[in-house]
C-alpha cells in the first residue's frame, strides 16, 4: 500500500499529520454534535432502506412526491400496527415473567425444581440476580414501559431538549415527528441528488469519486441493506416460533436474536437465556425440563436453516467479505467513540472504509502494472 521508492519529504509528512488531525477533529466534532445528529442519521438510514420501495412506487405512479407520500403512509400504518400488536404483548410477557420470578426466589415448589437442575453456584447467582431491585422493577408492566421509554429516549436525544418544559410524551411525539420529516425530505431528494450530484464535483476528481462511491453503494446494497432485512425477518420468525411453543418472553427474545444477527452468528448469544426460559417454563408446567429445551432448539434450528438456505441467498446474494469479527470490532470502536451515534454509523462507515481500501489497492495495482519492467526489477 505504501511506495517505498518515494522518500518521505516535509510536504508528505505535513500532509499525513494534517490528515490525521482532520480525522481526529471530525471524530471529536461528531461526538460533540451526536445529540442532534442521532435523529438525522437514524432518518437517513431509514430513508436509505426505504428508497428502493419509493423508486418502485415512482415507476408505477410516475411522480416522486406521490411515491414518497405512499411510502410514508405505508411506513406509518405498518409501524402503528406493530406498536398496537407488539407493545401490549410485551407488557403482558414482562408482567407474567415478574410473577414467575417472584415464585422463583421464594421457597416454592418451582424454586426447588429449578435448584435441582442447576449447580449450586449458578442457582445462588440466579437467585441473587433475580432479587435485585432493578430486575424486580423491570419485570412489571410499568417497568417494561419505562424501559421502552428509555430506549426511545436514546433515538431522539437533543430533540427532547427542544421541547423544554413539555411533558415527556409530547417531547417524544415531537421527536418522532422531526425524524419523519427528515425521512420525507431525504426520500424526496434522493432521486434529484442521484441524478446530478456529479455536477458539483471538480472535473479532475469526478471519475475517481464516482467510482469510489459506486463501490461504496455496492457494498452497502449487498451487505448493509440486505443484512438489516434478514435480521428483521429472522426476528419475526423467531418470535412467531417462540410464541407458538409458549416460551416466556418469546417475543422479546425472538426480536433480540434478530437484532444480534446484525453480525452473523452473534445471535447464538441469545441461546443460553432462551434455553433457560424454556426449561423454566417446562418446570412450571410440571413437564420435563428437556421438553421446553427441545422445542426451543427446534425453533432456532428451523429458523437458522431458513436463514442460511433461503434468506441470505435470495436477499444478500454474494457477500463482499464483511466478516463477523469485523462487524463486532466496528460496532465496538464506533460505539466507544461516539456512543449511540457510533452504533448507528458503524456499519456504513465500515463499508465506506472497506470500499476506500479496495479502491486504493486497485489503484496501486494499476500503477505497478503500468511501470516499465526496468523499474519493477
Amino acid at each position: 500500500m505504501f511506495d517505498n521508492d518515494k522518500p518521505y519529504t516535509l510536504d508528505s509528512v505535513v500532509r499525513m499529520v494534517l490528515g490525521a488531525g482532520f480525522f481526529i477533529g471530525m471524530v471529536w466534532l461528531l461526538g460533540y454534535l451526536s445529540g442532534v445528529l442521532v435523529p438525522f442519521v437514524a432518518a437517513l438510514l431509514v430513508a436509505y432502506l426505504l428508497n428502493p420501495l419509493t423508486c418502485s412506487l415512482e415507476k408505477r405512479v410516475g411522480n416522486r412526491g406521490v411515491a414518497v407520500l405512499l411510502t410514508m403512509l405505508l411506513l406509518v400504518v405498518v409501524s402503528a400496527a406493530v406498536i398496537l400488536l407488539v407493545v401490549p404483548m410485551m407488557v403482558n410477557e414482562f408482567a407474567h415473567m415478574g410473577q414467575v420470578l417472584s415464585r422463583l426466589v421464594s421457597n416454592t415448589e418451582l424454586a426447588d425444581k429449578v435448584a435441582a437442575h442447576l449447580p449450586p453456584d449458578i442457582w445462588a447467582w440466579v437467585r441473587e440476580t433475580v432479587q435485585t431491585p432493578e430486575v424486580q422493577e423491570l419485570f412489571t408492566a410499568q417497568g417494561a414501559l419505562n424501559a421502552a421509554k428509555a430506549v426511545a429516549g436514546n433515538v431522539v436525544p437533543g430533540i427532547r431538549g427542544v421541547a423544554v418544559g413539555a411533558i415527556n410524551a409530547v417531547a417524544g411525539i415531537f421527536g418522532v415527528f422531526v425524524i419523519l420529516l427528515y425521512v420525507i425530505f431525504l426520500l424526496a431528494d434522493f432521486g434529484r441528488i442521484k441524478a446530478g450530484w456529479q455536477d458539483y464535483l471538480p472535473a479532475r476528481y469526478r471519475e475517481s469519486v464516482t467510482g469510489f462511491l459506486g463501490e461504496f453503494e455496492k457494498t452497502m446494497g449487498l451487505y448493509f441493506r440486505g443484512q438489516i432485512i434478514v435480521c428483521l425477518i429472522v426476528g419475526v420468525l423467531m418470535s412467531i416460533g417462540f410464541l407458538l411453543i409458549g416460551l416466556p418472553l418469546g417475543l422479546v427474545m425472538g426480536m433480540l436474536i434478530g437484532i444480534l444477527n446484525i453480525a452473523p452468528y452473534l445471535g447464538v448469544a441469545g441461546v443460553i437465556p432462551v434455553l433457560f426460559l424454556a426449561g423454566l417454563d417446562s418446570l412450571e408446567a410440571g413437564e420435563s425440563v428437556w421438553v421446553g429445551i427441545g422445542l426451543a432448539m427446534a425453533v432456532m434450528a428451523v429458523v437458522q436453516v431458513i436463514q442460511d438456505a433461503v434468506l441470505v441467498p435470495k436477499i444478500q446474494g454474494e457477500s463482499l467479505g464483511l466478516s463477523p469479527w469485523l462487524i463486532l470490532l466496528s460496532l465496538s470502536i464506533w460505539g466507544r467513540l461516539l456512543g449511540f451515534l457510533g452504533l448507528l454509523i458503524a456499519l456504513p462507515m465500515t463499508c465506506l472504509c472497506l470500499s476506500y481500501y479496495r479502491r486504493l489497492l486497485a489503484v496501486k495495482a494499476v500503477e505497478t502494472a503500468s511501470r516499465p519492467s526496468s523499474e519493477t526489477e
